[in-house]
């Protein structure tokens, strides 16, 4: 057999998924360091790969339980933006197919602003339905941000299509028409509620980035609304902006 070169082996080695192939035992036998190098990386990567499907798979066992008993149409429901002092609070509702997989699917606060853009637009061309809804500042400052949460994911859920059968919910506690079972810190614990706080999360810092054209000096595009030190720092300087909470301290306080 002709010698391969280190980069032909690294290009063969993208394709191979098992330990058994025929390709990995032959090159096993390679002592150029070059090769060596690679097949470590090779065992990583597989190690790193397994290690994602398992996560996924304890995910995904809430809504492996309620399909057991007949749900088929399983909504995650998540919310973002309830602690920032401007913008609003968003709220997503998603039902993923049955074979849904997303190696690497997690809460959207772990993952980086890089990989939930990816992971959004994914889960958006391959979810059965997907539903945003948002509560505006002054509407928070009206009914408080714990109902104006509610009232974002009551809106998320209604405008599903189609309908859901069931609700998985991150946290809350809601009254709908729909059985729903409430997960604490369900966003890392359920496929389908880190699938809608991806959604929510990607949607509120899209609207975040476009409120900071208009209102540049509160830093918008890189807090997102949240208390940094800048942005108090800004909000001294400049005032408030439509956009903040005027209920939230320490806004209230520069009203």
């Amino acid at each position: 057999m002709k010698v391969q070169t280190i980069v032909e082996i690294e290009r063969q080695l993208e394709n191979i998924k098992a330990e058994n192939d025929p390709f990995l035992l032959h090159i096993l036998q390679d002592e150029r360091k070059g090769v060596q190098q690679l097949l470590q990386k090779w065992h990583k990567k597989m190690a790193e790969e397994k290690r994602l499907k398992e996560k996924f798979n304890d995910m995904n066992l809430y809504e492996e339980k309620w399909r057991s008993q007949g749900f088929e149409l399983i909504a995650g429901v998540d919310e973002v933006g309830r602690g920032p002092l401007a913008g609003p609070v968003v709220a997503a509702a998603v039902i993923l197919p049955k074979n849904f997989f997303l190696a690497g699917l997690d809460d959207s606060k772990k993952l980086s602003e890089k990989k939930r853009q990816e992971f959004d637009e994914i889960i958006r061309n391959e979810a059965l339905a997907y539903s945003v809804s948002m509560i505006d500042a002054p509407e928070i400052d009206a009914v408080n941000i714990y109902e104006a949460t509610k009232k974002a994911m009551k809106a998320a859920i209604a405008s599903l299509n189609p309908k859901p059968d069931l609700l998985l919910i991150d946290a809350m506690k809601l009254e709908t028409p729909y059985p729903a079972e409430s997960i604490i810190k369900g966003d890392a614990k359920s496929i389908s509620i880190a699938a809608a706080s991806i959604v929510a999360k990607t949607a509120r810092d899209e609207l975040m980035k476009e409120i900071s054209l208009s209102y540049p000096a509160y830093g918008f595009q890189q807090n997102m609304g949240y208390g940094t030190k800048e942005h108090i720092q800004a909000i001294k300087q400049n005032g408030i902006s439509p956009y903040h909470r005027k209920s939230f301290a320490p806004v209230k306080d520069y009203i």
